[in-house]
């Protein structure tokens, strides 16, 4: 599948997968930023069911990520686990329309993030399959940058339907009487989701290996050697204070800073912005210099922002370092998996990939869950402090305790 015609740099296949999750995060991102502000002002979630519902979420999509990785490179058919996962995301988000409590909606969100779990890992093996190591940074950097860049529109089209709809309702402090206008939004979110899902159908070719190459890995890492156990071990210390972006929305919007939705919304799509400019600036750079100096300096900027946003007083404060912390997103999300897959052997990219998963959502739901603890308990900054510390301690095991893949021994 390496012979692939290259449409922007990339193979076809990474360009419609690309195009898959611009649809995608375009109905994601339209959620994000609104589901904490409807499980807060109109159910009533307290600060640690917030962090219960988004901690096993995104646990229950990490964890799901190692099956799915051990089944792609099991069975060498990729495309199947990538089409039942987008499907069931698509499925489970519009019965967020009806939910009339916390239980509901966390019944919904380990649903859609059940689909997740299924497809992340065998898509980033149909990615890696068509590409090879001195590509494989753009590629993935292409693919986030893309995702991003949904991840950016999914707000604006909240703008733009809130204002168009609703007009100057819209543009007052969160509360109970936006419900109306969190439910449409519910709605409008399941379209591109399932568009997404037919663009996979029908643009996305897989090749089934002859039975030869289609090796019978253990769902183990006794295939890998130390330095990937020791980057699982160094994710696990950064995943644990890497808590869900709905502390960060609830931070942005509740006192003392208050910032009002339509504001807020615009932090949300300048914070995705910069995310989408810098993920594949960030991957062709790690092609050139090495993936492990790229994570480095993300986590670092994580550290930067979490800091700044624990100190903010102001709105503008939260613009600014919500802003930068698009970059962090944008130099390590892809080349976090990059990097995965450098020290991988080919036959266990999936299960890699898998692992890389496996530890950040075993992470994320004590994550979220501490988290929720100190913003109620100890006060609103208390969740971020506590993020910054665990990831200025993961960027110095990073730097000291792992050796870069040999492509990558620039690092």
């Amino acid at each position: 599948m390496k012979d692939e015609r290259k449409i922007v740099g990339v193979s076809k296949t990474v360009f419609v997968l690309g195009i898959v999750s611009f649809l995608t995060d375009i109905s994601s991102e339209m959620l994000v930023p609104i589901l904490p502000l409807f499980l807060t002002f109109v159910l009533g979630a307290s600060g640690e069911a917030l962090g219960l519902i988004e901690g096993v979420a995104e646990a229950t999509a990490q964890l799901l990520r190692v099956w799915a990785g051990y089944l792609a490179d099991r069975f060498g058919r990729p495309k199947m686990l990538t089409s039942l996962g987008y499907g069931l995301s698509a499925i489970a988000k519009p019965f967020l329309i009806i939910a009339s409590s916390w239980p509901q909606v966390f019944a919904i969100r380990f649903s859609e993030r059940f689909g997740k779990g299924i497809r992340s890992a065998p898509r980033d093996v149909l990615i890696a399959d068509t590409t090879d190591q001195a590509t494989r940074g753009r590629a993935f950097g292409f693919h986030r940058a893309m995702d991003t860049a949904g991840a950016t529109l999914g707000p604006v089209v909240v703008l733009a339907l809130g204002w168009f709809v609703f007009g100057r309702a819209f543009l007052s402090t969160p509360g109970k009487q936006h419900e109306d206008i969190y439910r449409l939004i519910f709605i409008a979110a399941a379209v591109p989701a399932v568009l997404g899902w037919l663009v996979l159908q029908f643009f996305v070719r897989e090749r089934p290996k002859p039975a030869g190459e289609v090796k019978k890995p253990t769902l183990s890492l006794a295939g890998f050697d130390p330095r990937f156990k020791v980057f699982l071990f160094v994710l696990a210390v950064f995943g644990i204070g890497n808590s869900s972006d709905a502390f960060l929305v609830l931070r942005a919007t509740n006192s003392p800073i208050g910032m009002d939705l339509f504001r807020f919304l615009l932090v949300y799509v300048t914070f995705n912005a910069l995310s989408t400019v810098v993920a594949f600036k960030s991957g062709v750079l790690s092609d050139r210099i090495g993936r492990k100096p790229v994570i480095l300096a993300g986590w670092l900027v994580f550290a930067a922002s979490y800091l700044g946003i624990a100190m903010s007083k102001t709105p503008t404060g939260i613009w600014v370092w919500f802003t930068v912390y698009g970059a962090y997103y944008g130099m390590t999300e892809g080349m976090l998996k990059a990097f995965a897959v450098d020290l991988a052997p080919t036959n266990l990219r999936g299960t890699a990939v898998g692992s890389f998963y496996t530890i950040t959502g075993l992470a994320a739901l004590p994550a979220s869950v501490i988290a929720g603890v100190l913003w109620r308990q100890v006060g609103h900054s208390a969740p971020f402090y506590y993020g910054a510390a665990t990831s200025l301690a993961a960027a110095l095991m990073l730097a000291i305790m792992v050796r870069p893949a040999h492509r990558d021994q620039t690092a």
